[in-house]
């Protein structure tokens, strides 16, 4: 027996800048499944210094949506257009999404650590709350900072990993 439930499935939108909030609100006041990571910094101005909400992903927007929902998406004041690939918005694994959650969530503050990998370096993060995502090693930053660009987002993030969490990819 067939289910007639349509199947849902994460995408990335592309946003206007600076409007990734509004549209977040947006698109749920329109009863769309959206997910806006948002990390705190300590932003700097000549006369004080403040914790601000920025989206992890500038720019970016998750969405959980139907094939029926495509154009209600798009036509959300602030949407660009979705992520695509040869014409086609191409679906984000759930368990990327689940990650970006916990690591979200976590906000941990980590120790220095040496990392034996080179920039280009194919990677697996085998621990911690970004466990499972792969991605290429951009960029080594100070002791404890590494870039990763995450695979089907091409976006590159910042994230802080002990050595221990990531794990070259053999070819």
């Amino acid at each position: 027996m067939q289910s007639n439930t349509p199947i849902k499935s994460w995408y990335a939108i592309y946003t206007r800048s600076r409007t990734e909030k509004q549209t977040h609100k947006l698109l749920l006041k329109a009863g769309i499944d959206t997910y806006l990571p948002l990390i705190r910094v300590l932003k700097q101005w000549s006369d004080r210094k403040k914790w601000v909400e920025e989206p992890l992903f500038r720019s970016y927007i998750f969405v959980c949506i139907t094939q029926a929902e495509y154009y209600d998406v798009l036509n959300t004041p602030g949407s660009v257009r979705f992520i695509s690939f040869e014409g086609k918005a191409v679906a984000i694994p759930p368990q990327q999404i689940e990650a970006i959650r916990q690591y979200v969530d976590t906000g941990q503050e980590l120790p220095d650590v040496e990392l034996d990998l080179s920039p280009g370096t194919m990677v697996d993060i085998i621990a911690g709350p970004m466990r499972g995502i792969s991605g290429e090693l951009l960029e080594i930053m100070g002791k404890k900072k590494v870039r990763i660009e995450i695979d089907g987002l091409g976006q590159a993030v910042y994230l802080e990993l002990p050595a221990s969490h990531i794990k070259g990819v053999r070819c």
